[in-house]
């Protein structure tokens, strides 16, 4: 199991990367790690803001599937985040100093692109669980394309 640094698993970049580092993963699961930092992208006075949890998640079902593309000698491209169910979290904050390990578990997946995972993170006081659904299409391009979003009227540009 080779453990690529996190820069190299995400399509993110600079501190929008909020995950330090893969610990473990496997063709169903990834086990990421974050510390929370004073100072780090989204940190408040009391912590990291419990609905940031998603967004870790999020980004730990993307450095599994750059696991995958990276074993299987491709290349990483974007995917993208279609909802969450269920976010629970049992604290306001990720208080400053933990860490948190970031668990996903792939629980469906299909050859267009569409996944479920059920994802949890955990640390010493708090808890957070969900189940993510993401969309990594073979080809990006045409869901990048500005030209290919509606306006808030529903119609295309």
């Amino acid at each position: 199991m080779t453990l690529w640094p996190i820069e190299q698993l995400l399509t993110h970049a600079g501190r929008m990367i909020l995950l330090d580092r893969v610990v473990e993963w496997d063709p169903e699961r990834i086990v990421c790690e974050r510390a929370i930092r004073r100072g780090d992208a989204f940190i408040e006075s009391g912590g990291l803001p419990g609905w940031a949890g998603i967004e870790l998640m999020a980004q730990a079902i993307a450095a599994w599937n750059g696991c995958q593309v990276l074993a299987a000698g491709g290349e990483i491209r974007p995917g993208f985040l279609l909802g969450t169910r269920s976010y629970r979290v049992d604290a306001d904050m990720f208080p400053p100093g933990a860490k948190l390990l970031i668990e996903a578990v792939r629980t469906f997946h299909d050859d267009d692109g569409m996944a479920a995972f059920s994802c949890r993170i955990d640390t010493t006081g708090v808890h957070a669980e969900a189940r993510l659904t993401v969309f990594s299409p073979p080809d990006p391009t045409p869901f990048l394309d500005p030209r290919n979003t509606l306006d808030s009227k529903g119609t295309a540009p």
